[in-house]
């Protein structure tokens, strides 16, 4: 297979997390922000527009740069050997890059709609996600075995020979994974499930002219850069075990 160049890889994963964040908090944009054309569209919108924030760019991507689109993916891929340590830092700042400018799009998108909207906790939910329930531990698991069963799948799809051979089938199944996991256990947290996505906007939240932002809620902002990456090095040990089966 073609290998292309790293800065070429590189701009792939700044592009796909990007674009990841305006399909994703667009969405939470479009059905939270006061007077939206889709206000109120609900959870299943937002859900579907993760899936298509991770199916798409996994679909241009994947075969240039693997479409990590997900720090915590870079960095389990790293701690398993799967991915040298250099490679993944730089795949891990370029995320953060594009989550950042994915958010700052969104921002510029919806502005109007958020100069209008009063409420700080439907503002706050088109950037990064938080402890609903006033439980950190029960905001840890969410975010652990939502991104261990996310980087666990998608792994085995793109991974075993099947995905390979079926590329765009591939890209979809890993969409419906993630809109799969939104719908069903992102009621607790958002959910996160991926570092980039809620700490890159969270400091865009912190440092953008809002009116009526609120809090940053930087308290609780380690638990889905930390929980994410540990369920995400556990989820790869994991299919690492079947992909290496399916060589024997």
């Amino acid at each position: 297979m073609h290998e292309f160049p790293l800065w070429i890889q590189l701009l792939a994963e700044f592009a796909g997390t990007a674009i990841l964040m305006m399909f994703g908090n667009g969405a939470v944009a479009n059905h939270a922000l006061t007077r939206t054309k889709g206000h109120h569209a609900g959870w299943l919108n937002i859900a579907m527009g993760y899936g298509f924030g991770v199916m798409i760019p996994v679909a241009m991507f994947g075969f240039v740069s693997g479409a990590n689109i997900n720090p915590a993916m870079s960095i389990a891929q790293a701690v398993n050997g799967m991915m040298p340590w250099n490679k993944a830092a730089l795949y891990v700042l370029v995320q953060l890059a594009g989550a950042f400018v994915g958010q700052i799009i969104v921002w510029l998108l919806y502005k109007p709609y958020y100069d209008e909207t009063e409420d700080e906790c439907e503002i706050f939910a088109t950037f990064a996600t938080n402890d609903a329930a006033d439980n950190k531990f029960n905001y840890f698991i969410n975010e652990f075995f939502g991104t261990l069963i996310l980087v666990f799948a998608a792994l085995l799809i793109l991974g075993l020979d099947w995905g390979k051979h079926n590329p765009m089938s591939a890209a979809i199944l890993v969409g419906f994974i993630v809109w799969g996991l939104v719908t069903s256990m992102g009621g607790a947290t958002g959910p996160a499930l991926n570092p980039a996505r809620d700490l890159m906007p969270r400091l865009a939240h912190q440092i953008l002219p809002i009116a009526h932002k609120g809090s940053s809620h930087w308290g609780e902002a380690w638990i889905p850069v930390v929980a994410p990456i540990c369920g995400a090095i556990v989820g790869v040990m994991l299919a690492k075990v079947f992909i290496t089966v399916s060589f024997v």
